[in-house]
């Protein structure tokens, strides 16, 4: 544990590796414990030192340390689910700078570069749609896909402008719904479980069309609200509804001109790794 990481190395291990982690309140959740152990704190237990650290950080003021941590059921060294103090990456990284450990120096390095990054953005925010894209691009994403995906974002953004405006954020989750009902006959849940995508965003699965559809269902929205001076959340939802009434007529006429449901449990990503599997086969030969 004596080998120094680099900041790319260190989170490799804290997200993937040698950390154990569960899916709790739509996020991932770390095995505190584990966390500490990497870090390899010289001659120091790490249940004891964990133990000592939280009373410590308890004392400093953060008087919220018992609301960021959960007691989660992870598998254990003799192959038993047993619950451990955990929590999500946020905090996580909270107790990493609270550890002086030679090991701790990578992380605390990500997120200062993590945060001078956000503040260059906020001054320049072409440079988070930039930073954006060559996620995408590192994922395997094709750039047509990540055009339309941006594009997206951009229409979603006017959305959700128009829900702070008339308190749509209160029920912003429900309104969304009715919309992807209205046009796809189905809830973000639901339409998640159709693709088979466990986590994550599910824009990110859907292929050009879908998203371009989705694009249209959320324009039309934000302009028959605007049109209606909607304001009230039963006002709301029929705007909602109506403006996915819209991409739903596009769909339905695209199956008939092309004989194919534009909608489909296909995960984009997925499908896009597959095609390029035959053609790495054949650089390697």
């Amino acid at each position: 544990m004596s080998k120094k990481l680099s900041p790319k190395d260190a989170i490799a291990l804290f997200e993937w590796t040698e950390i154990r982690k569960t899916w709790h309140q739509d996020a991932w959740w770390f095995s505190i414990v584990d966390v500490i152990a990497l870090l390899d704190v010289t001659g120091r237990e790490p249940r004891k030192y964990w133990s000592d650290l939280k009373k410590k950080i308890s004392d400093e003021g953060y008087s919220e340390v018992s609301e960021k941590i959960g007691q989660l059921k992870l598998i254990a060294s003799d192959g038993k689910m047993r619950r451990t103090d955990c929590s999500d990456t946020v905090w996580i990284l909270r107790i990493i700078q609270s550890v002086p450990s030679p090991r701790a120096e990578p992380f605390k390095q990500w997120l200062a570069t993590v945060g001078a990054e956000r503040i260059d953005e906020i001054n320049d925010p072409e440079l988070s749609m930039q930073r954006m894209i060559n996620t995408y691009e590192k994922k395997g994403y094709p750039k047509e896909w990540i055009d339309v995906r941006t594009r997206g974002i951009s229409v979603r953004n006017d959305l959700t402008n128009e829900r702070q405006e008339r308190w749509w954020d209160r029920a912003y989750g429900l309104l969304t719904n009715e919309i992807y009902q209205a046009y796809a006959g189905m809830s973000n849940k639901e339409w998640k479980e159709y693709k088979w995508i466990d986590k994550g965003n599910l824009r990110d699965g859907m292929s050009p069309t879908e998203l371009i559809l989705t694009m249209l269902a959320e324009q039309s929205t934000t302009d028959i609200t605007t049109a209606r001076d909607a304001q009230w959340v039963d006002e709301l939802k029929k705007a909602g509804k109506d403006g996915g009434w819209v991409a739903f007529t596009a769909r339905k006429e695209l199956e008939d001109q092309t004989g194919k449901d534009p909608i489909s449990d296909n995960n984009y990503l997925e499908e896009v790794k597959k095609k390029q599997l035959p053609n790495q086969d054949k650089n390697k030969r």
